[in-house]
């Protein structure tokens, strides 16, 4: 039987965090152990004859990054390369997918090996066996001619539920290998893209700011657009040779419009001025770090570019940016939802989304690309078939100037630093720390965020002052409800959650880097002090008080009594049994970030946070009700997700046994046998007994208010009636009367304490009272 125990909590706390200490230890040596390994290790686990059929050796590693030569007997055939020493190869999983490539002198694929991946397609039911077949159709394949942009990369067969993987994974090893040939490391001798070195770069021209209407944005290109029919999408399918696809066409009149997709460069000044307005430009060139760029992409249409890819695992699969034969797809981190566009005479577009281009990802705005889309079709239970269609895009010659790439000669240079234009001092104010300019550029939001920090302060050093004013301490408390929701949450989007905690203790094991964490500052701040109230007062502070989310239930449950919704009180010995539920979520979630970060923050959609605070409840159904679920049981259940589900608030109520502050009192009669307190509870934290389980405390103060009420409290009553009589014998008209009998002064007293007890357990009292005093 679950019971508590005083005795057991430093025993299970001790060995709570034995096993916590355990399960980092074994991921730090996992993680020392991962970042060891390398070409070296990985080909020792590959027979040579496996990347090359009929090799029979490696020979020693050549350059940095290394490869290694593949012979047979004394025979080169070619060589053996690791993946990722190259190009990234990222997945759902947040870590490298290592290949071992097998490229001949010729540069032709001639070899696959998948050696370590953290993708999660075995818990979805994809053997990796099909995968690894899928990225396969890469054996074979001539890169010399890819390299020197004269043909595209062949596209792998896609498996369902698998998707992401796949791409991520053939996208890498063309990138690695077009590296290879274009370096000259295999001299295959058709490498040359046949661009030389131009006298002249073209750049940016960041002085035109003219706002332009959309028709004349898509008239000279500045907006790109394709548009793709039902009935083009059923021949097309038909025409590629897939009899499954071409038997299952989708349905509706072959005009009807599959999808209407629309490109633009929003970090084109007048573009995005254009598009967004002059309020949202500025915004996004904000957020845009030192050369990053930003794409728009928009469409309408039975089809959506987006998908549900994204929403699993973060990764948007069926849009890909492609420049010079290498590609990139962008992550939710990319993604800003946009509800309509700014120019004048812009259509109503289903989707909108803003999309910054990785870092990571050598992009060149002043040269073409092209946004490739998926469209997928479902021809079985697990397989899919799908084509890919274009949007070039090149940037109008008249956003462009031209700037001499020569350098000044030594005598000039002084000449030349003078006469830099503000843009050039403007790109090196750039090389401050991005964090430094992130707090800059919130300087105001910090500012009301640490004023709010120190009230929230001040309520609780002064909360026996305010609890005693009920009125006072029930407007303070809902009005700071009402701003975190608002201005903490829906408008700064600063809501705490669990993927943080994770995030942070996987930083530990892969290597910490404050940066990180400094580049968004209300965060930063929000934790730092949620830290220092945990030695002071447990959770309580962020989850009743800061959290967003645990606002917006309190407020929603406020009304729905208003309204006289009734409420349902959870019977003790279940609520008590409900609460580990927290955290075996937590510890769940804790044990996958160890596997898998990126899968972790997946699973993390367990919080409600991302739907209801972050994004508005503007996502897809199935989230929004999700969310929306647990705020109508909210409505009878007082914050019903914080008390059995968050395992945010689980992962906060462990580190929170170590405060160092009891400030919640507790008269000897709480519990014992007065129950007031406990039965008022908002979260039900208060046991039977009369202790408070600060595990589960949410530091609403409700039980100080009772605390100090001698209109309610029965302790606090006595000592009110004990008080009145004392002023009432005191008092000049008593003294000259007959002194009154102690029974009929008991019965008085006795008589007005009745008067105040209502509820079953203060009727206890009375019985304790009537056969004290008979």
């Amino acid at each position: 039987m679950w019971r508590h125990s005083h005795q057991s909590k430093p025993s299970t706390l001790r060995r709570c965090a034995g096993v916590l200490l355990i399960v980092l230890a074994s991921a730090l040596c996992s993680g020392l152990a991962s970042a060891q390994s390398g070409l070296a290790e990985f080909s020792a686990r590959v027979a040579p004859q496996y990347i090359f059929p009929g090799a029979t050796r490696y020979g020693k590693p050549e350059g940095d990054p290394p490869i290694l030569p593949v012979y047979a007997a004394d025979d080169l055939l070619g060589y053996a390369y690791l993946n990722t020493d190259f190009s990234g190869a990222v997945g759902y999983s947040g870590k490298p997918i290592n290949m071992l490539v097998g490229i001949d002198t010729e540069g032709v694929i001639r070899g696959l090996k998948l050696v370590e991946h953290k993708e999660p397609i075995v818990l979805v039911g994809v053997p990796e066996q099909r995968v690894v077949a899928a990225v396969n159709k890469l054996i074979g394949v001539r890169i010399a001619p890819i390299a020197a942009g004269k043909q595209r990369a062949p596209q792998p067969d896609i498996v369902s539920g698998a998707t992401v993987t796949i791409l991520v994974m053939a996208d890498s090893v063309v990138r690695s290998a077009v590296r290879l040939v274009r370096d000259g490391r295999l001299s295959p001798g058709e490498v040359s893209t046949g661009k030389g070195a131009p006298a002249a770069a073209k750049v940016i021209d960041l002085e035109q700011s003219e706002v332009r209407d959309w028709a004349s944005l898509l008239a000279d290109g500045s907006v790109r657009r394709l548009r793709l029919t039902v009935g083009e999408i059923n021949e097309a399918f038909a025409r590629s040779g897939n009899a499954a696809a071409a038997a299952n066409p989708q349905p509706g009149d072959a005009n009807d419009t599959l999808i209407d997709l629309y490109v633009a460069l929003l970090s084109v000044p007048t573009i995005g001025k254009s598009l967004l307005g002059a309020a949202g430009y500025d915004q996004l060139v904000r957020r845009l770090k030192p050369g990053q760029q930003a794409v728009l992409v928009a469409g309408d249409g039975i089809y959506s570019f987006k998908g549900s890819g994204y929403v699993r695992g973060g990764i948007f699969d069926r849009i890909e940016l492609l420049q010079d034969a290498s590609g990139t797809r962008f992550r939710d981190r990319n993604h800003e939802r946009l509800g309509d566009l700014a120019a004048a005479g812009a259509p109503d577009l289903r989707e909108i989304g803003i999309f910054t281009v990785p870092e990571d990802f050598a992009f060149e705005p002043t040269e073409p690309w092209e946004l490739q889309l998926l469209v997928q079709r479902a021809t079985g239970p697990r397989e899919k078939a799908f084509l890919t269609f274009d949007v070039g895009y090149t940037l109008p010659e008249r956003y462009l100037k031209r700037a001499e790439r020569a350098a000044p000669v030594a005598e000039d240079v002084q000449a030349h630093n003078a006469k830099r234009e503000p843009a050039a001092d403007a790109l090196a104010s750039h090389e401050e720390p991005l964090w430094k300019q992130m707090w800059r550029r919130n300087a105001v939001s910090v500012a009301i965020t640490s004023i709010a920090l120190a009230v929230l302060t001040a309520i609780f050093f002064f909360q026996n002052q305010l609890v005693r004013r009920p009125p006072a301490y029930t407007w303070v408390r809902r009005g700071f409800l009402v701003f975190t929701l608002v201005w903490l949450g829906w408008y700064a989007n600063a809501q705490l959650s669990v993927v943080n905690v994770l995030t942070f203790s996987n930083s530990l094991i892969t290597g910490f880097n404050w940066e990180f964490f400094l580049t968004s500052p209300l965060i930063f701040i929000l934790w730092s002090s949620v830290a220092a109230a945990l030695l002071f007062w447990g959770r309580g502070p962020f989850c009743g008080w800061l959290c967003p989310f645990g606002a917006l239930q309190e407020l929603t449950n406020s009304a729905a009594k208003a309204l006289r919704v009734p409420q349902i009180r959870v019977p003790w010995d279940l609520h008590e049994r409900l609460w580990p539920i927290k955290y075996i979520v937590f510890l769940f979630l804790f044990g996958m970030s160890l596997y898998s970060i990126a899968f972790a923050e997946q699973l993390s959609e367990v919080e409600p946070f991302k739907t209801a605070i972050v994004l508005k409840f503007i996502r897809e159904w199935p989230f929004v009700l999700y969310a929306a679920a647990l705020l109508g049981v909210g409505l009878f259940i007082e914050r019903f997700f914080c008390r059995y589900l968050c395992p945010l608030g689980a992962a906060l109520a462990i580190p929170g046994r170590l405060r160092m502050f009891e400030w919640l009192r507790r008269w000897p009669e709480c519990g014992k046998p007065c129950q007031r307190c406990a039965n008022e509870c908002p979260v039900q934290s208060i046991h039977p007994e009369g202790h408070i389980n600060v595990n589960e405390c949410i530091y609403c103060m409700h039980c100080q208010e009772l605390y100090w009420d001698d209109q309610r409290c029965p302790h606090m009553i006595q000592i009110r009636l004990k008080r009145a009589k004392r002023e009432a014998l005191s008092s000049p008209s008593m003294r000259g009367a007959p002194p009154m009998p102690q029974s009929s002064r008991l019965g008085s007293l006795l008589q007005s304490t009745l008067q105040n007890l209502s509820t079953p357990t203060l009727r206890q009292l009375a019985d304790t009272l009537r056969r004290r005093f008979p």
